[in-house]
């Protein structure tokens, strides 16, 4: 089969290698569970659960909190300790519960046993127990799957693409679960087929990951609407707009969503909680995790709970390797991670690796840092085709508006222009912050508008 890609892009060195070979373990924490309302995209999830409270796993703590939304369990039993205010990974402060955990993980009862016969679900039933079950994009969107899969024209989505690619460096825990739980996966992209009467499936994988591609063709073996598709091993690749490129052929125009060019993407984790969520009942509490990095002992993928403190997670893959400092911590990988000013933040739903460095790569640039060179390469990599050197002056002037018009807001930040400068010069960020600084002046005039609006009304 043709190994396919899209135009642009870097190739970073992999780092797989360090966390891929040790087998995969359930980790089960000891300290305290924070779970903070926010983890997708959309209005903070509602707390139905109050201070002194007892719960058990997979117990809903807080329902979704509008359609754009999603629900929010507990992955461990234990009291409700406070709801308040704590640190996540973002670095700031947003309203959590959190749960003294006792250590027992004593589920719901009705959690675990097989109670459905998938075929015999219909499509509201599916998109009930997606929803019931808090699940959201997996592969760091975090936007709530069960309004994905709602679509205007359902009858006009044609792919149904599965998200296997792992394009970041470092990161496995989509390679191991794929080899792990292929059947899942396949299983829970024939539930999404089933609301889409007129799309196949096709669950893209980058050739580096040779295993997962060997598990996933076995079991779609037999299956006529599913195949898997082998891309080239390029960042970004598994960027939703590239992925569309590649797979369906299509171009996702600016401000347009998947569905507008008949396509659905799931990441392979997601369509996996899927599965579980409409055959065994289970919510989405638990996810695979990779912990890696040259500062950490063992480098390894676990299967870890939602609301587990980073700290944890580090003495789950036996602590930072002696004589090393830790320099930083990222929550994801290194092109598109977070720094993380804190240890104790909790991983949400969306969170799938944590990267520690015994070096800054940020910090050792910004000592190299000359002035733009004109070189052009920052344009020749980016996957959507803008202009970061452009960008770059309108952020650093402040010039909003000429941000916005060169779509500036478009920018995933890949960190792709980043990566290739040679002058070393930090263009994600600038476009994250003239970002954040366009939300928020958006935020602000809608705000004034409304004021202005209920003055009026008030006359």
């Amino acid at each position: 089969m043709q190994i396919k890609t899209f135009k642009g892009g870097v190739h970073p060195e992999e780092f797989k290698e360090i966390s891929k070979t040790l087998p995969v373990e359930r980790f089960l924490p000891k300290g305290e569970m924070v779970f903070p309302l926010n983890q997708h995209i959309g209005a903070p999830a509602k707390p139905v659960v109050q201070k002194g409270d007892e719960v058990l796993a997979g117990q809903l703590i807080a329902e979704a909190g509008g359609f754009v939304s999603a629900n929010i369990v507990s992955s461990c039993s234990g009291k409700v300790k406070a709801i308040e205010n704590r640190l996540v990974a973002s670095g700031a402060k947003v309203p959590c519960i959190v749960i003294d955990n006792d250590g027992e993980f004593r589920t719901l009862p009705e959690i675990g046993a097989e109670k459905h016969s998938i075929a015999d679900l219909s499509d509201k039933e599916i998109l009930a127990a997606i929803r019931k079950a808090g699940i959201v994009g997996m592969g760091g969107a975090g936007f709530p799957t069960d309004v994905k899969l709602m679509p205007k024209k359902p009858e006009s989505i044609e792919y149904v693409i599965a998200n296997g690619c792992e394009c970041e460096p470092y990161i496995t825990c989509d390679d191991r679960l794929m080899q792990d739980h292929n059947r899942g996966v396949v299983e829970g992209l024939k539930l999404v087929l089933q609301l889409f009467p007129n799309a196949e499936g096709i669950i893209a994988i980058e050739d580096n990951k040779p295993d997962a591609i060997k598990a996933m063709e076995g079991v779609c073996a037999t299956e006529k609407q599913i195949y898997v598709q082998p891309v080239k091993t390029k960042y970004p690749q598994g960027g939703e707009r590239n992925l569309i490129s590649v797979i369906a052929g299509r171009d996702l125009k600016v401000g347009m969503l998947p569905a507008e060019v008949g396509c659905v993407v799931c990441n392979v984790a997601t369509l996996n909680a899927i599965y579980r969520a409409c055959h065994i009942d289970e919510p989405l509490m638990e996810r695979y995790f990779t912990i890696t990095g040259d500062a950490v002992k063992q480098p390894r993928t676990i299967i870890a709970r939602i609301g587990t403190a980073t700290e944890e997670l580090i003495e789950a893959a036996g602590g930072i390797k002696e004589g090393v400092t830790l320099k930083k911590a990222l929550s994801g990988g290194p092109m598109m991670g977070m720094a993380l000013s804190s240890l104790s933040v909790p991983i949400a739903k969306n969170n799938n690796a944590l990267t520690l460095l015994a070096e800054d790569p940020v910090e050792n640039a910004e000592k190299q840092m000359t002035a733009c060179i004109r070189c052009g390469r920052c344009t020749q990599v980016c996957p959507i085709h803008l202009v970061p050197q452009a960008m770059a002056t309108a952020a650093e002037k402040h010039d909003l508006d000429h941000f916005q018009k060169l779509y500036g807001m478009d920018c995933f930040q890949c960190g792709s222009c980043t990566y290739v400068c040679p002058a070393k010069r930090p263009l994600m960020q600038l476009f994250k912050e003239a970002r954040a600084a366009v939300i928020a002046k958006q935020r602000a005039e809608a705000a004034a508008k409304a004021a202005a609006a209920a003055k009026e009304g008030g006359k």
